[in-house]
């Protein structure tokens, strides 16, 4: 019987780049960039597991649980980065989306030898970290990193969601999870290197994720970023200009109220369309648990 570790499909030679020592600089990135065409159409084809995916996720952080990804390497930096972007673009907990990477943060910029070879370290992780409410999506590339696998193994004992994120079609981490998301690159430009290909599949799709989930939570409106945080001058102007494209009133009197708000452009916008002060519309926002648009449809159904 043939061992999954010989035939995944990352780990395969690519027939185009057998001389690529030899190719000139441009022929090397035509080449890269040939091969990542295939990706967005690859992810296309997983969109309806993608989909229940982010259904559970929704299901989950709207019942007062957490989102956590595992993953080793490069899968596991994405997740670390995905979990890493959500408070600043939607203004969330920064516990509410959660990545765990094989060897802990010194992973993010070392390789930890042996990290990602412990199923056990996996199990530990998860029952250190993951609560029963909670959600666990498994990221490896290959389908069958022993850390991810023992972090799957021991969510489902707890009886946790799981979903996971594999670049191989029948990856053994499918057969452990409910919800399974294979994205089958292929073979990569330099061999093995699930950096390239199969780290741009999983970008694409933890992007899908999160994003979704937030715009189904209510932290988007429309298509504008209601609940960014103004941490920089960049973020404080885009708050200004929110609050206007929503509101009609001048740069100014956004400033002003965005000022009042404490850099909330959701509560400057309720304080002017409501004509109301901060505290009430803190209160009014708390009432519907943070969800902005849902808010605002009563707004305008009015």
């Amino acid at each position: 019987m043939t061992d999954v570790n010989e035939t995944a499909n990352t780990e395969m030679r690519n027939a185009k780049s057998e001389a690529l020592h030899q190719f000139t600089t441009l022929e090397i990135i035509e080449l890269m960039n040939e091969e990542d065409h295939s990706v967005p159409v690859i992810v296309k084809g997983a969109l309806s597991q993608i989909e229940k995916v982010i259904d559970q996720a929704v299901t989950v952080m709207k019942n007062g649980g957490k989102l956590f990804y595992f993953g080793a390497g490069t899968s596991g930096r994405l997740g670390v980065l995905d979990a890493s972007e959500c408070p600043p673009t939607f203004g969330v907990a920064a516990d509410l989306v959660n990545g765990i990477i094989a060897g802990g943060d010194r992973a993010l910029r070392y390789p930890i030898e042996g990290a990602e070879d412990s199923k056990k370290t996996g199990a530990e992780d998860v029952r250190k970290y993951v609560g029963v409410n909670d959600m666990v999506i498994g990221i490896a590339s290959s389908g069958r990193t022993p850390y991810v696998i023992g972090a799957i193994e021991a969510a489902m004992k707890m009886g946790v969601r799981t979903a996971a994120i594999s670049c191989n079609s029948g990856a053994k981490l499918s057969t452990l999870v409910t919800y399974p998301i294979e994205l089958p690159v292929g073979a990569e430009v330099v061999t093995g290197s699930t950096r390239l290909k199969a780290g741009t599949a999983q970008k694409m799709v933890l992007n899908m994720i999160t994003t979704a989930s937030m715009i189904k939570l209510g932290k988007v409106y429309r298509n504008l970023m209601v609940n960014v945080q103004a941490s920089n001058e960049k973020l404080r102007k885009r708050t200004v200009s929110i609050i206007q494209e929503l509101t009609g009133v001048g740069e100014k009197e956004a400033a002003n109220y965005s000022e009042q708000a404490e850099g909330d452009a959701r509560i400057a916008i309720l304080m002017i369309l409501m004509k109301i002060g901060a505290k009430e519309a803190n209160e009014i926002l708390d009432r519907k648990d943070g969800n902005f648009a849902e808010v605002m449809e009563g707004i305008e159904g009015e």
